[in-house]
């Protein structure tokens, strides 16, 4: 499980990694610790630290420009916060907009979380087909934001730092 935020030393979102991978960055100090878990510290036998859910690397690392996040329906789920686009419900599956057998694809614009019940009824029409409006429209999130989104991804933003919070919720 990815569960600690990577920022670069100029405080932009660079990835996430596991635990373990983020305390032996701290470890051989090439990250500090930005945020720590509240209630979690790691023990070695001459060493103790608190367990990190932000790490900022202490050299800058040059990244190649990405244009988009890579789609994918875990990543589809987060962005709409596990809210159904058609009911406001508690979503655990993926609708396309344009339904696969008209054509429509696998894109951050195509698709939407969707409650089952509300998918399964929808079927392969659109939603004025099934006369079935989206609460909100689909939108392609920015690489950083899909990582920031990704960390609040189990629906609460309120264990990020204020500055991650507000961006992953804008």
């Amino acid at each position: 499980m990815r569960d600690t935020l990577v920022l670069n030393a100029s405080f932009e979102p660079l990835s996430t990694v596991t635990l373990n991978r983020a305390v032996v960055l701290v470890l051989q100090d090439k990250a500090v610790v930005e945020q720590a878990h509240p209630d979690l510290r790691m023990r070695g036998a001459a060493v103790e630290i608190p367990a990190p859910r932000v790490i900022r690397l202490c050299r800058y690392v040059r990244v190649p420009f990405r244009r988009q996040a890579p789609w994918s329906r875990r990543g589809v789920l987060v962005r709409d916060r596990h809210r159904c686009a058609y009911c406001g419900g508690r979503a655990t599956t993926v609708d396309h907009v344009v339904p696969r057998a008209q054509g429509g694809r696998d894109s951050w614009l195509n698709t939407v979380a969707s409650c089952a019940e509300d998918n399964h009824r929808k079927a392969d029409r659109t939603p004025e087909q099934a006369g079935m409006p989206l609460l909100r429209e689909p939108f392609e999130p920015t690489p950083a934001d899909a990582m920031l989104l990704a960390m609040g991804g189990r629906g609460d933003l309120d264990d990020l730092p204020d500055w991650l919070a507000v961006r992953a919720a804008a």
